[in-house]
């Protein structure tokens, strides 16, 4: 079974909702999870703002912290991860931005990632989490392993939240 039919299927046991934003990995994320039979069950859809303007128009995020930081950036991704959730109605939002290459960008030297997931507000105090990534290889490889790496910490995000409800319904033991 593949990351994104695991995290299908959890979402679908739990009657959630997934949306994804995207920048470098430009709709791949999305490809991935359609890819799995069944996939719109849980998964809504994507934007893919390759453009920085449109990460602030479409997904939400903070214009100031965008001229200040660039676009590659954790707290860039987090937001991003946000907004798509926000905006497409869904439970989760998953994000990527980087620098696939060939050449730097925001200063940023190739292969910089940042993975962001954001959960349901409501589930715990850890409505988000942010992976930082350096990532080695061409274009293609970056792009995969960004993909790859987005689905794996959503995986993780999900495992732990359902470790966390069970134990609220086992009475904390």
């Amino acid at each position: 079974m593949t990351e994104a039919a695991r995290v299908l299927a959890l979402l679908a046991e739990r009657d959630q909702t997934l949306a994804a934003a995207e920048s470098l990995t430009g709709g791949l994320v999305a490809a991935e999870l359609t890819g799995v039979p069944g996939a719109s069950v849980s998964f809504l859809g994507s934007v893919t703002a390759y453009a920085t303007a449109l990460k602030r128009e479409l997904l939400g995020v903070d214009g100031a912290l965008l001229a200040e930081r660039g676009a590659v950036d954790p707290e860039v991704a987090l937001q991003m991860a946000a907004g798509v959730r926000d905006r497409l109605g869904a439970d989760w939002g998953i994000s990527t931005t980087g620098v696939a290459g060939p050449t730097p960008q925001d200063g940023q030297p190739v292969g910089t990632v940042y993975v962001a997931v954001a959960g349901p507000a409501a589930t715990s105090a850890r409505a988000g989490k942010v992976v930082s990534l350096r990532l080695n290889g061409d274009r293609t490889e970056i792009r995969r392993e960004s993909v790859r790496s987005v689905l794996e910490l959503l995986h993780e995000e999900l495992s732990g939240n359902a470790r966390a409800q069970d134990t609220e319904h086992n009475g904390g033991n």
